[in-house]
């Protein structure tokens, strides 16, 4: 049984993981298979997702200190908690193994963005929101597209002065 010192580095360490990140998810994984488990660890870590089963308590006390209110009762059967930088990437992966895999027991308990706690609802809905990089292409989309428009628009002018130049062009081979 681990002593008082050894429980406070655990808490200090799970602090420090929800410091430093944006996107945390803790789902119930009873049911999974030991190939399962190792296929989500895969791809997980492929995303950057750092994947752990924590006990409740060090993970309430930990909250706790970094002030996330509302976790506890989320906090109750097996737990593991995926942290993550991007606020997306757990919740994505998460939800897409879900999806492939079926089991009936695994199940996405909470959430937390950037310090506000979720629900499975949120979760789930944070896991449709598209990649970061196809937000950033449908900006650069709509901020492209008045620029395309503008010189089109432009380009009217001396397009139609081409045209009627291939007009004289043409009645003069005629004459000829």
């Amino acid at each position: 049984m681990p002593n008082i010192e050894e429980k406070a580095l655990v808490v200090a360490e799970i602090k420090e993981k929800f410091q430093n990140s944006t996107g945390v998810v803790l789902a119930d994984y009873r049911g999974l298979t030991v190939a399962q488990v190792t296929q989500l660890r895969a791809q997980l870590r492929e995303a950057g997702v750092d994947y752990r089963v924590l006990k409740n308590t060090m993970v309430r006390r930990a909250a706790h200190e970094v002030g996330i209110e509302g976790l506890d009762g989320y906090l109750e059967g097996p737990t593991a908690v995926a942290f993550s930088a991007d606020p997306v990437a757990p919740a994505k992966v998460l939800a897409e193994f879900l999806k492939a895999t079926k089991v009936k027991t695994f199940a996405i308990k909470a959430g937390v963005v950037e310090g506000k706690v979720i629900d499975e609802a949120g979760v789930k809905a944070l896991a449709e929101l598209p990649s970061r990089e196809v937000l950033l292409a449908q900006v650069l989309r709509g901020m492209q597209a008045p620029l395309v428009g503008m010189a089109n628009v432009l380009q009217g002018p001396i397009r139609k002065m081409g045209y009627a130049l291939e007009e004289v062009r043409k009645l003069k081979e005629a004459q000829a």
